[in-house]
């Protein structure tokens, strides 16, 4: 947990500590870099405006050391391009303060379970489709060897659609997926990430099939 005003770190940390959950706390970036050193975590609750570092741009620091770790940011920025920015620098979830303790928990509790979905989609550190391959460890996607630069939310994208191919995917679930639990989003922004995408895969965007008015998957046939 890293978030700089005590009273705010404190509570978080009690409730968590209450259902189980073992907790390391840090007052801004640099002292959460050097605990980053020496573990691994399933989830940091992440501040963004805080001494040092701000946490949007920690974010950077902390996919780099540990890519598998889910991000929630609480913070007191409420503006909906603040919360579109975060999401989109990396972060799985976004919650407002001030917040009620039994929401908060909620998005712990639901950013964990699709840590674990994840995880057991996983088998291999590296997936390799059809010329495509997506390196869950280093955050790295190639095309017939051939690096491609994508965001956060485009990797996510396509790394849920390779994970289910041949299974349709609806629009809510890929919104679900890259960009977190409780956000209200436009509908069709997942169609805005798809297309990106596709640019950017080049041929290998023939794979990706749109199913009118329900959502996408992956077919290889």
């Amino acid at each position: 947990m890293v978030e700089d005003e005590i009273e705010i770190r404190e509570l978080m940390a009690l409730h968590l500590l209450r259902q189980g959950f073992k907790v390391v706390e840090c007052a801004h970036p640099l002292e959460a870099q050097s605990v980053l050193e020496n573990k691994v975590f399933d989830l940091v609750v992440l501040d963004w405006m805080m001494p040092g570092m701000s946490g949007v741009d920690f974010i950077d620091v902390l996919k780099a050391k540990s890519p598998e770790s889910k991000i929630l940011m609480v913070t007191a920025k409420t503006e909906p391009q603040d919360i579109v920015y975060g999401l989109e620098k990396g972060a799985d979830d976004y919650l407002t303060k001030p917040f009620d303790p039994n929401i908060f928990m909620a998005r712990v509790r639901a950013l964990l379970r699709r840590s674990l979905i994840s995880q057991a989609h996983i088998e291999d550190e590296e997936v390799k489709i059809a010329g495509l391959s997506i390196n869950f460890k280093t955050y790295e996607v190639f095309v017939d060897l051939e690096k491609l630069h994508l965001t956060p939310s485009e990797f996510k994208l396509l790394a849920l659609m390779v994970q289910n191919q041949g299974r349709v995917l609806t629009r809510e679930k890929l919104i679900e997926n890259i960009q977190g639990e409780g956000i209200n989003v436009v509908g069709r922004t997942v169609d805005t990430h798809v297309f990106g995408l596709r640019k950017k895969l080049g041929s290998w965007s023939d794979h990706i099939e749109t199913i009118r008015g329900v959502g996408y998957r992956v077919k290889l046939e």
